[in-house]
């Protein structure tokens, strides 16, 4: 619910988006009935107006976009205008079987993974809907997922639903059938000749769909870009191969700026109309956007490892890694220039003070580190102080060499 709440904040930022710890704050929680967590409390003109209890990003998302401001339905496209009113329905860049955008592809995929049978719009091919559904629905942007009139919200949310098993829930409540897993739709019978035809017809002979598929599966990780990883002839290349080196991953690439073949093929081939493009054993994967949406969510290290392409890290090393990854190593909530508590905020201004350099983690932003490193170093509370990979300790401790002056020449030692 962290991401899918930062990502609401980014979609409505006319909207003031407050987080609380709920056991650090009681006056507040008791303030606000809060019994479990999480617990939302959505408030209009300084009174709360309704609450949610529980993770349900779906209600989430229409609870956030029916408060942040409701939109003029008269002047607006309904969805059931669009004749996709009676089921699910998909509000796109592109069409299922060529989406325009990463983003509409990860949806369109989502839905087919769970057996859903859905309606969609390409909303490229008319602007007065494309800003009418916005005003409709008060969602700024798209894909736009839709459930008998009813919107379930964008990309970040659907793949949430999805990972959490609410997707299909919500499908289910709406009786909405789902193909089960595993079932086969009874396809023609197609002769090798007939398939060369077919595969002729929309511009690859045999052989020239052979030698791209050959290409595609020549590494596990494969990159199609223009130029070399050590000199990429665009911007889009340079960041998936800044990424894949960030990220410690085997790759290896193809210039189809050296075989205009290669360069139409794989758009036919892949249903991809641009490079660089990125594949993970033989499976397109996307382009630029969809990459660096996957390293900057983590899936893009998770499906790597799934596939058995890259170890899985320990918690424990990826601790260690963090703890060593600078000599002064402050772990707080939220950054330096921007505290999210008051202890942390002393400890800042008390490093800062004695001119110490020194490197941060965000606990708030992975809960897996932030109760490993509880354990790891056996210290309850944030922030935590390491130096030279050492716990020095928490606020107080610091506060206290500050105020004898031993600060910089403990840190220094």
């Amino acid at each position: 619910m962290d991401e899918v709440f930062a990502h609401l904040a980014v979609d409505f930022p006319h909207a003031l988006f407050l987080r609380v710890e709920a056991e650090e704050q009681p006056e507040i929680s008791e303030a606000y009935g809060v019994t479990a967590v999480p617990y939302f409390v959505f408030c209009k003109e300084g009174k709360p107006v309704d609450t949610l209890e529980g993770a349900n990003p779906a209600s989430l998302a229409n609870k956030v976009a029916k408060l942040a401001g409701p939109a003029n339905v008269a002047e607006s496209a309904a969805p059931a205008s669009l004749g996709v009113a009676a089921g699910p329905a998909v509000l796109e860049k592109g069409n299922p079987e060529e989406p325009r955008c990463g983003f509409s592809r990860k949806v369109v995929d989502i839905l087919k993974q769970e057996g859903v049978e859905f309606g969609s719009f390409d909303i490229l091919t008319d602007n007065e809907v494309r800003e009418g559904l916005k005003k409709f629905s008060n969602w700024p942007t798209f894909p736009q997922l839709y459930c008998k009139g009813e919107l379930l919200g964008g990309c970040d949310i659907v793949i949430a639903m999805h990972e959490s098993g609410e997707l299909k829930d919500v499908m289910k409540e709406h009786n909405i059938p789902l193909r089960q897993q595993g079932s086969k739709i009874e396809e023609p019978v197609i002769s090798e000749s007939a398939n060369e035809q077919s595969t002729e017809a929309i511009g690859l002979t045999k052989a020239q769909k052979a030698r791209l598929e050959s290409l595609t599966n020549s590494n596990s990780v494969m990159i199609f870009i223009k130029g070399s990883p050590e000199e990429p002839k665009c911007g889009f290349s340079g960041k998936v191969v800044h990424i894949l080196k960030q990220e410690k991953i085997p790759f290896s690439s193809f210039d189809i700026l050296t075989d205009d073949e290669v360069r139409q093929g794989l758009k036919v081939l892949s249903n991809w109309p641009s490079y660089p493009q990125v594949y993970i054993k033989g499976e397109l994967v996307g382009g630029s956007d969809v990459v660096m949406e996957m390293h900057k969510s983590g899936e893009l290290k998770k499906v790597l490892t799934e596939k058995g392409i890259i170890q899985q890290e320990s918690l424990e090393d990826r601790l260690k890694a963090l703890i060593s990854s600078s000599p002064v190593m402050l772990f707080m909530k939220g950054n330096p220039d921007n505290p999210r508590c008051g202890f942390s905020s002393k400890v800042v201004n008390a490093l800062r003070g004695a001119g110490i350099s020194f490197g941060s983690f965000d606990i708030l932003s992975d809960e897996e580190v932030r109760q490993g490193l509880k354990t790891y170093s056996n210290w309850p509370t944030f922030p935590q102080l390491y130096y030279k990979s050492e716990l020095m300790g928490g606020c107080d401790i610091v506060l206290e060499l500050e105020k004898s002056g031993e600060l910089k020449a403990t840190l220094s030692e």
